[in-house]
């Protein structure tokens, strides 16, 4: 035996390290990361459901561009919307769900597991919740991006009572644009309605309505051409686009009522769409392919709160757990 002088040490050095491989299997697979997705997130996790946020290229929705929610439960004092879901992403992660901000480009609901693909991975899930919400469709002004959540709103029930006393522009001639120019009366001095024709697409019970109000004024054959303001909105630009005259409205609050997009490009397919784009449901919250349902504005064209949002994650995530648990092979 050598001495420890005259001894060779052998040196066992650690094999490199391999890089962990990435999880993409999952009992649950949620496409999107405002109110909807969130919700079911921590109902899926909470039910022990291996279960995955992919979030989009904005998460938390539309809430991450509105200031003050005054409407949501459980503030007294209310949030501004991006706090909000920063707070509903951590209670998320929290209960176990992983999210990853990724954007979903493609998927594949034909065969089971069901597949989706990102541009950097492929996933696959036993149970689909789509909650992708839907985007408003917008004037492309440059003011409506420098004012947005500083007077300008896609959502009179959200931010109405935001404009009491002040004077309420709202563009618009459909029936979506009459409800809101309805209720915004509740709160402004004046609403004035404008509108690219000289009649409105709304029904004919509804132009009744507005056409009696008198604190509704509107002006026809017209188009906001700029929105400006200090700190927050405080003028219209309008333009006839008959006579070319241009006029100046003063405004605290510009609401765009022109309707919204379902973001649901990629689901084209896949899943029963309606005319409009929209997520067509079958049973609660199941689509028309089995093991894959929705959740949100992406198929709610009618309320599109954020609390509705949440309810309906809260009703898929339930639903997917009857699923999982009757397909359990």
């Amino acid at each position: 035996m050598m001495s420890d002088a005259g001894s060779s040490v052998l040196i066992e050095r650690d094999s490199p390290s391999k890089p962990e491989k990435k999880k993409t299997k999952y009992d649950v697979i949620i496409i999107g990361a405002g109110p909807a997705g969130y919700t079911a997130g921590i109902y899926c996790s909470r039910a022990r459901y291996d279960t995955l946020i992919i979030s989009g290229i904005l998460p938390g929705g539309q809430l991450m561009n509105t200031t003050d929610v005054e409407n949501y439960p459980g503030f007294a004092d209310g949030i501004m919307g991006p706090d909000l879901m920063i707070t509903m992403r951590k209670q998320t992660e929290r209960m176990g769900t992983a999210i990853i901000d990724d954007e979903v480009i493609d998927v594949d609901f034909r065969h089971k597991p069901f597949k989706i693909l990102t541009a950097s991975e492929e996933y696959e899930c036993r149970a689909v919740i789509i909650a992708t919400g839907a985007s408003p469709k917008k004037l492309g002004l440059p003011g409506e991006t420098t004012f947005g959540g500083k007077g300008v709103s896609y959502c009179a029930t959200c931010d109405g009572p935001f404009f009491r006393n002040q004077e309420i522009v709202v563009v618009g001639g459909g029936d979506s644009a009459i409800e809101e120019g309805m209720f915004l009366t509740k709160f402004g001095s004046r609403v004035h309605m404008i509108h690219r024709r000289d009649q409105l697409r709304a029904s004919k019970v509804m132009q009744e309505r507005a056409m009696a109000n008198p604190k509704i004024q509107f002006h026809w054959n017209s188009e906001i051409t700029d929105i400006q303001g200090d700190q927050k909105v405080q003028k219209a630009i309008l333009k006839n686009i008959k006579t070319g005259e241009i006029t100046t409205l003063t405004a605290g609050g510009i609401f765009v009522a022109i309707g919204h997009t379902p973001n649901t490009k990629i689901f084209e397919n896949q899943v029963d769409l309606d005319s409009q784009g929209y997520i067509v449901l079958k049973d609660h919250t199941k689509t028309n392919v089995e093991g894959v349902f929705a959740a949100g504005d992406v198929h709610d064209h009618r309320y599109r709160q954020a609390i509705t949002a949440a309810g309906y994650g809260c009703m898929a995530a339930i639903d997917v757990d009857r699923y999982l648990t009757e397909n359990k092979a």
